[in-house]
């Protein structure tokens, strides 16, 4: 049994629970770890079943119950679940921390379908698994070749999805392979798609575009996939071309941006205020413009949504000082 638990400030290295017991009786197993002090509060645990090769073993999960033993916090979950969830199925689950007053993240199942050239004939000697990323952290490496659904085989194309149970990552943002083989081979791989399985959109394009040549004696490829692009739906569309579009404007002379919300991890950078913008040019300045739907995240001034942005040219942005 491992386990990565995932705090504000980054997440744990997996933790095995082996020669960590400190107390069991039958139907109950105590663990005593340690955790880096500077995880932040966590907000979520991934667990799972260490070995990949062994798909036999199994482990039934009925309760989940933490406490920091410094300060007594603790927190309790029940589960039910068996792992691996089917015969040839996911090894991990993954669950939402919940403290008082804090809202939790909720589970989400996404769909990631594999667009390739030979990988279906391929797929009893080769081991690949994603690693999706987003805003909220990782899936952690989640084999793509254990239970395919939906198959679709050409003559020169074939795709094929798979199931992936994760704490909502919130936007995505790029893709690890990891890919290895008992022979040596070549995977041809042409993209990947990746969406929300409840919603039709947005769909979440990565494009690959290579062939990787596999060797039996060599450690296995990594491959990061960045995001190449969006496919949002015709509402969001819509939504786009009303917040652009004011009444009596030609539309030869507007222009369509796309604004990204990156916030700190510091107490106060976020906010549930009204934001807007003002985007200057080297002609005239913008109107100002609320920033209060967001295409892709239900809350996009949380604190926490950071990434590099390099230098910046000029902005100025504000808000009404309503909310907290």
């Amino acid at each position: 049994l491992v386990m990565v638990f995932y705090g504000s400030n980054g997440k744990s290295n997996p933790v095995s629970m082996e020669n960590k017991v400190e107390h069991q009786a039958k139907n109950q197993t105590t663990y005593d770890i340690h955790l880096p002090s500077d995880l932040g509060m966590l907000y979520k645990v991934r667990l799972g079943l260490q070995s990949l090769e062994n798909s036999i073993s199994q482990l039934s999960l009925r309760h989940f119950k933490m406490q920091n033993t410094s300060t007594l916090d603790t927190f309790s979950l029940t589960i039910n679940k068996t792992l691996p969830l089917s015969l040839n199925g996911d090894r991990w689950i993954e669950f939402p921390v919940e403290w008082p007053l804090k809202e939790a993240l909720s589970v989400v199942t996404y769909h990631l379908t594999v667009f390739s050239r030979n990988i279906l004939s391929e797929r009893n000697l080769v081991h690949m698994t994603a690693c999706i990323y987003g805003t909220h952290g990782d899936t952690g490496d989640r084999s793509l070749l254990r239970s395919l659904q939906n198959v679709q085989q050409g003559e020169d194309n074939e795709s094929f999805l798979v199931i992936v149970d994760a704490v909502e990552l919130g936007e995505l943002d790029k893709v690890v392979l990891l890919i290895s083989s008992k022979s040596d081979c070549k995977l041809d791989i042409k993209k990947l798609h990746l969406k929300e399985a409840e919603k039709k959109h947005p769909i979440y394009v990565f494009e690959v575009n290579e062939a990787f040549s596999v060797d039996a004696n060599k450690p296995e490829i990594q491959r990061e996939i960045l995001i190449s692009s969006v496919i949002r739906g015709d509402k969001q569309k819509k939504d786009i071309d009303n917040n652009l579009h004011k009444e009596g404007s030609q539309a030869r002379n507007l222009a369509e941006y796309t604004i990204k919300v990156y916030t700190g991890d510091k107490r106060g950078a976020g906010t549930d205020a009204n934001v807007h913008i003002i985007l200057f040019g080297n002609e005239d300045k913008s109107e100002v413009f609320q920033l209060s739907q967001s295409l892709e995240h239900q809350d996009p001034f949380e604190r926490g949504k950071t990434k590099k942005l390099g230098s910046l040219h000029s902005i100025e942005i504000g808000h009404d000082g309503k909310g907290y």
